[in-house]
């Protein structure tokens, strides 16, 4: 099993990025998809999240307008748009997959990934 985490980097306030998250040796289309974000001395917190199907997405109230969180289930890969960042926005960004098939989900039926990190300063 591996998530792959990659898009990461420098960017300047107000910019953009796309992370994307592989997944591989586990049924993709069964998980729901989410990205979590860990800024330093702080804890993990659940940036946005996509159902197995990609019909319901949620997002913590900070980047609502901001971030766009979708999949791919042909190509296993979900992704988080970002734009208008902060410098609030630094952290590393990991995704997290969760079994749940027909949208009942399982806790702690989960797989990570190693995270990427996003700096957002000028």
């Amino acid at each position: 099993v591996q998530l792959v985490e990659s898009g990461g980097g420098l960017v300047q306030p107000g910019g953009s990025l796309r992370l994307s998250c592989a997944a591989s040796g586990f049924t993709f289309r069964s998980y729901a998809m989410n990205w979590y974000r860990q800024a330093p001395g702080k804890e993990r917190e659940s940036v946005a999240g996509v159902n197995s199907a990609g019909e319901f997405t949620k997002y913590v109230e900070s980047v609502k307008g901001r971030f766009t969180i979708s999949r791919d289930n042909s190509k296993k890969t979900v992704y988080l748009q970002m734009n208008s960042l902060k410098s609030e926005d630094t952290a590393v960004y990991y995704c997290q997959a969760v079994y749940c098939p027909d949208n009942v989900c399982y806790p702690g039926r989960e797989y990570w990934g190693q995270g990427t990190q996003v700096t957002v300063s000028s």
